[in-house]
């Protein structure tokens, strides 16, 4: 009985995989890795110990006060004294320290008589995150101090502390942080982080695939094989992609949400067929690539950009919403937005189909453009005029 040519491309692909090591380190070493990485890069969810320095010009007990209030802070890690700003402004400059407080001289001298004083900080925002850790830290740390001197005088006036408290602060705010009350790094970064690294891989790896039968001028055995049917040829070489790839995204899950305990408002059932959509639409937008530009020197450059885009527009670490309106709706030509914008559906607050079918039917629609272009991939491959485009 004559084996199917769906079968037979099959088993040429693992074939393929098995006999090149290239294949093994990205289906199976990258993927681990980059969940291994994810899982521990961001350690105890938390900024903590940044670099940061103090110019004292003041020298009196007043100001080592101040730096010992300061060194209690967990954010920071004081790590030198500076005897002028210039100094402390060059290091922050290089990047050295993060940021530094500056205390003027004379400044117990006009708390203690009463006068306006100001402790300056500054802070590098080149960093976004980093940047903002140190402000909030500072303005943390600075209100606290700000009314130490008032509340000293009072006590001193033979008023009762929590009468000066009540009089300073007469509206106290508490935050509750939605999905995240730790403000864990991990939480709202971790597996989408994950994601946004498989989906440039999934790309790489897709293109390199088909690509490869031209480099190594096997397309016309490979279509073939398939009986000249493009979409079995495509269809099969990329089924043990699929799932490799499908089997990583939930094992990435398991590790994330099992044994690292991330919260989640979902089940695993509806994280993994999320991420069963983004392999399978993510690996169509590289056939639809690759159809438009079959030069495996080419796609390889115009793939690993459109990854880098897809990661910029994926919102995970900027709102898509807030970017400049082209922008904004040039994000959801890649698959990795409609993937996060689900999975921000999923994990904080599971508000139903409802508010996530339009993103899944657009993963479903990615499927469409590269059916359309498999005419003009099967010409190219017969013609095998991009084969030797270096």
């Amino acid at each position: 009985m004559k084996e199917s040519p769906f079968i037979a491309v099959l088993k040429r692909e693992l074939d393929r995989m098995v006999s090149r090591r290239i294949y093994f380190a990205s289906c199976i070493v990258l993927p681990l890795f980059s969940i291994f990485f994810m899982a521990t890069i961001f350690g105890n969810g938390q900024m903590e110990n940044l670099p940061v320095g103090i110019v004292d010009g003041d020298n009196t007990a007043t100001s080592r006060e101040i730096i010992r209030m300061t060194e209690a802070v967990p954010t920071f890690r004081i790590t030198r004294h500076y005897a002028d700003e210039v100094e402390a402004r060059a290091d922050v400059q290089r990047k050295s320290i993060y940021g530094y407080l500056s205390i003027p001289s004379g400044f117990e001298a006009k708390v203690m008589d009463g006068k306006e004083t100001a402790l300056t900080y500054y802070y590098h925002y080149a960093l976004m995150s980093v940047g903002s850790e140190i402000h909030g830290a500072f303005q943390s740390l600075l209100k606290s101090i700000s009314v130490v001197p008032i509340v000293t005088h009072a006590v001193a006036l033979g008023i009762n502390q929590e009468e000066i408290e009540s009089f300073l602060l007469p509206v106290t705010t508490q935050n509750h942080p939605l999905f995240n009350p730790d403000m864990d790094y991990s939480v709202y970064l971790t597996q989408p982080f994950f994601f946004v690294f498989l989906q440039v891989i999934l790309l790489l790896v897709t293109t390199y695939s088909i690509g490869s039968e031209g480099k190594f001028h096997t397309s016309a055995n490979w279509l073939a094989v398939a009986d000249g049917n493009t979409w079995v040829a495509v269809t099969a070489k990329l089924l043990p992609y699929s799932f490799i790839f499908i089997v990583m995204s939930i094992l990435a899950n398991y590790v994330f949400f099992g044994v690292m305990h991330i919260p989640m408002d979902c089940g695993f059932w509806a994280l993994n067929f999320t991420s069963a959509l983004l392999v399978i639409a993510t690996q169509a937008l590289a056939v639809f690539l690759f159809s438009l530009f079959p030069a495996l020197s080419i796609i390889i450059s115009i793939v690993s950009m459109v990854g880098s885009l897809g990661a910029t527009l994926g919102g995970v670490t900027f709102p898509v919403p807030h970017m400049f309106a082209p922008v904004y709706y040039a994000s959801y030509l890649f698959p990795v937005r409609h993937f996060v914008e689900i999975g921000q559906n999923l994990l904080y607050g599971n508000y139903g189909y409802a508010y996530m079918w339009g993103n899944a039917a657009c993963l479903l629609l990615f499927l469409i453009p590269p059916l359309l272009l498999l005419p003009h991939l099967k010409r190219s491959l017969i013609s095998r005029k991009y084969d030797d485009i270096e």
